[in-house]
């Protein structure tokens, strides 16, 4: 297992042991979630935005230096099976406008495209360090989930670079009830 995952999952308490083999893929994987969640639940996967906003931050962002005359957009997504309508994943995302390309950024706040498959269809060349993991109380998200507030929400949050910039910082979670059998 990596460093820094196993020092992740040690500082926030959480056996790697405890977890299913399809959640510790969830975890560390540097590959896109939707297209995994695709092909173990043999569902197609789309995205259900929730917000969407171009902001300045008002407070320090974890693992990024920025200044606060910087935009950033402000991004809340769940990716939901297409067939059942569950929802697998809630994603929130920082991404850093003036990184990207205006293709990539167009398809990003234009269409209801997974960010995974922009990266492909706008063949942008990425690198994903994961930053942090861990469980959490699912607290207003539980309702997403179907699931009681106190009820545990794993997550991951990774930075991704895009010629050796930091582009984009996201955070997925989902409830650690979830993905508990192979896939």
């Amino acid at each position: 297992m990596r460093s820094n995952l196993q020092q992740s999952l040690s500082c926030t308490r959480i056996d790697p042991f405890t977890l299913s083999n399809f959640q510790k893929i969830l975890l560390t994987t540097d590959g896109t979630i939707t297209h995994i969640l695709e092909v173990c639940l043999l569902e197609a996967i789309q995205i259900v935005k929730l917000s969407e906003e171009l902001v300045l931050p008002t407070q320090d962002i974890p693992f990024v230096e920025l200044t606060q005359k910087t935009e950033i957009i402000d991004r809340k997504v769940l990716l939901r099976g297409k067939k059942s309508g569950k929802n697998f994943i809630y994603a929130e995302s920082l991404i850093f406008p003036e990184k990207i390309d205006e293709k990539f950024r167009d398809k990003l706040l234009g269409t209801k495209t997974p960010i995974g498959k922009i990266w492909f269809d706008c063949r942008v060349e990425t690198f994903k360090e994961i930053f942090n993991s861990g469980k959490e109380p699912a607290n207003e998200l539980a309702s997403y989930f179907n699931i009681q507030s106190e009820s545990n929400l794993l997550f991951r949050t990774y930075g991704v670079f895009s010629k050796q910039q930091l582009i984009m910082l996201i955070t997925e979670k989902f409830p650690e009830s979830y993905f508990t059998e192979a896939c």
